[in-house]
């Protein structure tokens, strides 16, 4: 049950044991028509619950008075469940949930709003809505819209207007209640670029005027830089509660591990393809590759590497004669099959003098600077003229992380240089 606290504790937000099933339906059972169904019999056997779903498994926490509690997990974990129960949109299976003041949410793109009429008189609705009187509406009007950016679009019906113009909208009738307890889901990624600092400053802002926020987010830098504690939600359990470096830091150390494991599969069914994928690898095989692998500085075998750390290329050789005439070379394409980069050795001007029998070549580099996605390697060994002995081409994947929102397909170093006439904040490390 969601409800108001008045006692004087110090607490704004109190969770007891929350517990939340969703039923599941079974789909086994379709018919053609209402009357078949009725004369078979099947009508409610299929409307029978199979099995229950559980959301939240006895999640308890409790946030204190002007603070700002960040909730992490993946997709799937709990986390808008949680939210949807602490703003009173949903209700828990089982437990409590104990609340002190007025709540705004800003939960689901677009929530409460009437598409057909106008942003002017979704606002006056939604502050209805959240307890507010006619006249402490108009009293803000001017400034919420303001705040949206939506001076030439406020008398138009929200169901033109873009994610970007939904979420600032709805943001900014959110903090312009003046809640006690601010409620905040992932809305802020699909927001404008330019507007999503206006937000994080308004939460600052908050922040120092002992509001109580419980944000929920996947860009860990920017819960890191606004949380005073983080949760780390896994399937629908609390995983981790604590200061907001160290539950980011494990989150991503098992995100990393889960998506390392994926990656090494990945890599050897690619490698157990061998011969069956002969488009993927060609060549005479007078010099052979094999046991491709990627390294990070300690030599250790992975898959996963943040943008600005050192890697490493190691491989095999094998030549069956001796042979004067030869040239190792390297390529990385991103996901949608653009070169990123190529290098070999005969571009760097190594001149070839003789390779014979079993051998290792490696190539490291001490930052990858690539932005986040996921790569492709190519590794080869060719005559001079190109002439393959043997090719191997997207064999072998890989993936970039960075806390750096960056686009493109690389990640250039780089810094910013303002005339004094122009003033910008610095972006905190």
């Amino acid at each position: 049950m969601n409800n108001t606290h008045d006692t004087h504790d110090i607490y704004s937000v109190v969770a007891k044991d929350i517990v939340k099933y969703y039923k599941k339906y079974s789909h086994k059972h379709k018919f053609l028509t209402l009357k078949s169904a009725l004369v078979n019999r099947t009508l409610f056997s299929a409307l029978k619950q199979d099995e229950k779903f559980a959301a939240l498994k006895g999640v308890s926490f409790k946030v204190e008075e002007g603070k700002t509690l960040s909730v992490i997990g993946e997709n799937g974990s709990g986390k808008s469940t949680l939210l949807k129960i602490l703003a009173g949109i949903s209700k828990p299976t089982s437990g409590e949930v104990i609340t002190k003041g007025r709540i705004s949410a800003l939960i689901e793109l677009g929530a409460g709003f009437h598409p057909e009429i106008s942003g002017r008189e979704n606002i006056f609705i939604n502050g209805i809505i959240l307890g507010l009187t006619k006249k402490k509406i108009q009293e803000k009007l001017d400034d919420i819209v303001k705040f949206a950016e939506l001076e030439d679009f406020i008398d138009n019906p929200v169901k033109s207007y873009s994610s970007g113009m939904y979420m600032r909208l709805g943001f900014s009738i959110a903090i312009n209640v003046d809640p006690d307890i601010l409620l905040i889901d992932e809305v802020l990624a699909v927001g404008d670029a330019s507007f999503v600092p206006k937000c994080l400053d308004k939460i600052n802002e908050f922040k120092r005027k002992g509001k109580t926020i419980v944000f929920v987010s996947h860009d860990l830098s920017t819960v890191e830089r606004i949380s005073d504690e983080v949760i780390w939600l896994k399937e629908g359990k609390i995983e981790m509660r604590g200061y907001p470096k160290r539950v980011s830091d494990a989150y991503m150390e098992y995100i990393g591990k889960r998506d390392e494991k994926k990656a090494e599969i990945q890599h050897q069914e690619e490698e157990e393809e061998g011969e069956d994928n002969r488009e993927k690898r060609w060549g005479s095989k007078e010099i052979e590759i094999n046991n491709v692998r990627m390294m990070d500085r300690t030599g250790k075998e992975k898959y996963i590497f943040e943008s600005d750390e050192s890697f490493a290329i190691e491989f095999d050789v094998f030549a069956r004669e001796p042979e004067e005439d030869f040239v190792f070379g390297i390529g990385i394409y991103n996901s949608e099959g653009i070169q990123c980069y190529g290098t070999n050795t005969f571009i760097e001007d190594y001149k070839s003098k003789r390779i014979s029998g079993r051998g290792k070549v490696k190539v490291h580099a001490p930052e990858l600077n690539l932005v986040n996605g996921t790569y492709f390697l190519d590794v080869a060994v060719h005559k001079r003229d190109g002439y393959p002995f043997d090719y191997h081409h997207f064999q072998y994947t890989f993936k970039v992380t960075s806390t750096h929102k960056d686009v493109g397909v690389v990640r250039i170093p780089h810094q910013w240089e303002f005339s004094h006439n122009i003033k910008l904040e610095k972006p905190q490390d």
